[in-house]
């Protein structure tokens, strides 16, 4: 990287640079710097939050794990294979970033609803989505698996191609290479996708609260309590999902992607 140069132009982008953080960062400090401790600490010795903590991120996490088993494939696909539709597939996997997320909902809720061609598909066998918390991991899945497919695809692209033949010839099958030789050079890709796709699907609103408002959420108890009960009552619980948000950006951001110092 260049060192900042004294010029005019360098002014106007620092400048510019200073008002995006200000816009981003203000709304976030001012939240935390807004909390009454006693009312923070006093959210884990309420049954209600504590329940809807567990609900959460047991949902996230298994949109996460259903990711492993669909989204990295997929990654490995699109980065190792130049396929018809390949760049209509990317296109689709992407799409869920920039649909309004109660048009998702909505989508979702025509599919995996009572009616819908999955919901009838799983009643059978006792698997509902409506109010449920397979609801809730369908809605959080949609809007975050992109991520996970992205970071594994821009993982999978970086291994070194050289070191994987080596291993063919050296006698080791397909599982073998990618077992020993694929997944260790790209572990950390693949683990800062499925960390940004959790927190993803920790954060969701729309897509889940027209699928599965019950049982609540964390974003649905903040929206209830800040309509119910007012902004105070909201601020802790919003807190807590901004403190969350900033620990998954430390663990991406200094665990698994240390800077490199300089020799």
């Amino acid at each position: 990287m260049k060192k900042l140069r004294n010029n005019f132009l360098t002014y106007f982008f620092i400048l510019g640079g200073v008002i995006l953080l200000v816009i981003l960062l203000a709304p976030i400090i001012n939240t935390l710097l807004s909390v009454d401790l006693v009312d923070f600490f006093q959210l884990f010795l309420d049954q209600q939050v504590i329940n809807s903590i567990r609900l959460t991120f047991g949902c996230a996490l298994v949109a996460v794990l259903i990711g492993f088993l669909t989204a990295v494939p997929m990654g490995y696909l699109l980065a190792r294979h130049d396929f018809s539709g390949r760049d209509l597939v990317q296109a689709l996997i992407n799409l869920p970033v920039i649909i309004p997320h109660t048009a998702a909902g909505v989508a979702l809720l025509l599919v995996f609803g009572r009616n819908g061609i999955f919901g009838k598909l799983f009643a059978p066998i006792g698997i509902t989505f409506t109010d449920q918390p397979a609801g809730i991991v369908v809605g959080m899945l949609f809007v975050s698996v992109p991520f996970l497919v992205n970071a594994s695809r821009e993982a999978f692209a970086g291994v070194d191609l050289e070191m994987e033949q080596a291993s063919l010839v050296d006698g080791a099958n397909q599982w073998q290479v990618f077992r020993w030789v694929t997944l260790p050079q790209c572990w950390r890709g693949i683990t800062s996708g499925a960390l940004m796709m959790w927190a993803r699907g920790v954060s969701e609103f729309g897509a889940v609260v027209i699928l599965a408002y019950h049982p609540r959420i964390m974003p649905v108890l903040v929206y209830e309590r800040f309509q119910g009960f007012g902004l105070s009552s909201a601020v802790p619980v919003t807190v807590f999902l901004i403190l969350v948000s900033l620990v998954v950006f430390v663990c991406v951001s200094v665990f698994l992607f240390p800077k490199k110092r300089k020799s």
